[in-house]
């Protein structure tokens, strides 16, 4: 078969064969979990006792494995930075210091540029922990924390890509990573701070404050003021409902375009000169700016409403709507 050349295949021996892959790798992980001890630990606790970052470092790749690796860690709390093995003897290893953790990646445990490295980590004190599937090695020999993840067999149809075995390494970096962060004590709301822009953070920072109208735009009458104005007010500002404030600014009501038409139905159109403090609602649903955006979508979920008012003490200073909420991605 010359080279370009499509090998004709079902659909189904496709499927049979992709299906194959996949659990060779599975066994793979499995095999290196069963046959991994204490050392797994050991080395989730010299990342963890980390002063300062965790430097990642492999060739080909295993180098694409640990620019994951390293991002997993700094995910989940761990500083850490992938190191190019081949720049890093060429400069870059002016990063690292004796105060990092080095994470080296190899199967073959021979690969000459990430060698290199070795003599530096090991003058300047940065821990070396070697993850490779070969334990007569060079980068077994040299490790402070040796990770051993053999594999029989690549799944590549010619058994030679790496595949299974990178695998394998990213799932003991997964460990690690894990690990690390369950002995930190890593919380949801310090996962969201890493992650500001994921739904997770908007859920976890967004506070009230941030989602609110305030200004110009909250609607907002007087109650000695009849209750068209009220109408126009809701209309105007497209909430639903109108605030009812004293001239100070503190909040005594709540008119929503429900309450409008149960008024209508029960008094007619001549209630519309009436006072909005005949009708309003005295004790309206309220939350605190500094309160996080996800308690008032709770809140409204609990209150079957769609808007809350914003205050601070008993001053009107903003309202949100369910609306904004789920733009903004909280809701």
């Amino acid at each position: 078969m010359s080279a370009g050349e499509v090998l004709q295949a079902s659909d189904e021996d496709l499927l049979r064969f992709g299906k194959q892959v996949m659990l060779q790798e599975a066994e793979g992980i499995r095999a290196v979990a069963d046959s991994l001890g204490f050392e797994l630990v050991e080395a989730a606790r010299v990342v963890c006792g980390c002063k300062g970052r965790v430097v990642v470092s492999g060739l080909g790749k295993s180098g694409h494995v640990g620019r994951k690796i390293a991002a997993t860690l700094a995910s989940l709390g761990t500083p850490a930075f992938f190191l190019h093995a081949a720049e890093a003897v060429h400069g870059d290893l002016g990063m690292v210091t004796s105060s990092d953790v080095a994470i080296l990646l190899s199967f073959s445990g021979n690969t000459s540029e990430v060698l290199a490295l070795i003599p530096y980590f090991k003058r300047v004190g940065t821990p070396i922990i070697g993850i490779t599937g070969n334990r007569s090695s060079r980068l077994a020999e040299c490790s402070d924390v040796l990770i051993l993840t053999p594999v029989e067999r690549e799944a590549c149809p010619l058994g030679l890509a790496p595949t299974t075995s990178t695998t394998v390494m990213l799932a003991v970096g997964d460990a690690i990573a894990a690990m690390t962060a369950k002995m930190k004590g890593l919380s949801p709301r310090d996962f969201a701070m890493f992650h500001p822009a994921g739904s997770l953070g908007r859920r976890l920072l967004l506070r009230v404050s941030d989602c609110m109208s305030a200004g110009e735009r909250i609607p907002r009458v007087r109650e000695d003021l009849p209750l068209k104005d009220a109408l126009f007010e809701i209309t105007e500002k497209g909430f639903g409902a109108t605030a009812v404030v004293e001239e100070s600014g503190r909040l005594v009501g709540i008119f929503t375009d429900g309450d409008l038409r149960r008024v209508l139905e029960r008094f007619g159109l001549g209630a519309l000169d009436r006072p909005v403090r005949e009708f309003m609602t005295r004790t309206p649903k309220t939350i605190s700016p500094d309160r996080l955006a996800v308690e008032a979508v709770r809140a409204m979920e609990e209150h079957e409403i769609s808007v809350l008012l914003v205050v601070e003490g008993d001053v009107l200073v903003g309202i949100v709507h369910l609306h904004d909420l789920l733009r903004m991605g909280v809701a």
